[in-house]
């Protein structure tokens, strides 16, 4: 969303400047209500959902919210930001709010079916490889049917009940016979009435209109453990779709992406990591000291004598930390030996003498104008 600035979001939402939390919550479920797509056919119901959603994003988020009230802008797009996620939608799970009303309009009495259970919700965030090494907590805000606070997911109003269906008796499907060329021909199928749940809501409650849930922003932090592998997959229970009417709510699935890292690279539990060292360090063999995956730590790695470019050095027990246990993996130290491309003339004169002393040829490449400087001083 670009800076906000032309509309004033509250009335967008239609709630005063000091609404509270819940108030701004329930004002925009009743305007999406009205104005979203699958209900509104206006030509211009779409955009002025959109722009809803937008002042929502908002207005939900209490620092976003902050930064409007003192400048009445908010640089950047909406629903972005360290604590949104992308929805993968892998597991029934859904791409944002225009999609909760989807699924919340499709599971009204205006369903011919409806599917109690709440799906499970697929979502992925992205990590440092630094990150997936320390692990960390991470707080991530997406879009869901919630049980309903109003009824505590009930469905029911305060003066009403939950009934048997008397259509279908609280099977939850009716039986109907066709006359055929063939005979008599049986079918069954979801009640109308209670569409298929067995029961029916007399006085249902106005909020969720008898689902017993209702679209809303979800908060919640995910432990990320120390040693996840790229595309590994987190379950938290209870926290994908809401059930209807206190039906066994679906699961979060959290799929974990982790970012390419410039100095290592990741294999298993083993990290692979490219080092310059001295032609002299190469020659004589030295100790190094690198930094490591975790934050502060420090890897002495020893250089071999005769090291050359290509050798791999390994260093037990500094790669990335193994899964729910303390054992980590290994480093290997790839060496890149470089050759200085300018010599002072002392050091020339050094390395002049060595090759003499290993009966080495070398040639004289030295220009004119180097060969006059080295003359003058």
């Amino acid at each position: 969303m670009a800076a906000v600035a032309e509309n004033d979001l509250y009335e967008i939402l239609g709630v005063a400047r000091d609404a509270t939390d819940a108030e701004i919550k329930k004002a925009f479920r009743h305007r999406a209500r009205d104005l979203h797509p699958d209900v509104n056919k206006s030509p211009n119901a779409e955009d002025e959902f959109k722009e809803l959603n937008e002042a929502y994003d908002v207005l939900s988020d209490a620092g976003k919210r902050a930064q409007y009230d003192r400048f009445g802008t908010i640089p950047g797009a909406a629903g972005s930001g360290p604590g949104y996620v992308d929805f993968e939608d892998i597991f029934g799970g859904f791409g944002g709010m225009g999609d909760i009303f989807s699924s919340f309009f499709g599971g009204s009495a205006r369903s011919q079916q409806v599917r109690r259970d709440g799906r499970d919700m697929g979502l992925g965030i992205t990590v440092s490889l630094k990150e997936a090494a320390a692990g960390l907590k991470r707080e991530i805000v997406y879009d869901r049917l919630a049980p309903c606070a109003d009824c505590e997911g009930t469905g029911i109003g305060e003066e009403g009940s939950e009934e048997t269906c008397a259509r279908c008796g609280g099977a939850g499907r009716v039986t109907s016979v066709q006359r055929t060329l063939f005979g008599d021909m049986q079918s069954s199928a979801a009640c109308p009435d209670c569409q298929g749940t067995g029961k029916v809501v007399q006085g249902a409650c106005e909020e969720c209109q008898g689902q017993g849930r209702v679209p809303d922003r979800q908060k919640v932090s995910v432990d990320i453990p120390a040693g996840i592998r790229d595309g590994q997959q987190m379950r938290v229970p209870d926290l994908g779709e809401a059930g209807m009417r206190g039906a066994q709510a679906g699961d979060l699935i959290v799929t974990v992406r982790i970012e390419p890292d410039d100095f290592f690279q990741r294999e298993g539990d083993d990290l692979h990591v490219v080092v310059e060292v001295s032609m002299v360090q190469a020659a004589l063999g030295a100790r190094i000291t690198i930094d490591g995956i975790l934050d502060d730590e420090r890897v002495e790695v020893r250089i071999p004598a005769g090291t050359q470019t290509g050798d791999i050095v390994k260093v037990k027990g500094h790669g990335m930390p193994r899964l729910r246990s303390s054992a980590r993996g290994n480093l290997f130290v790839h060496t890149d030996v470089r050759i200085p491309k300018k010599l002072n003339k002392k050091e020339r004169a050094l390395l002049e003498k060595l090759a003499l002393e290993m009966g080495e040829k070398t040639e004289d490449v030295t220009s004119p104008l180097q060969k006059l400087k080295s003359f003058l001083g």
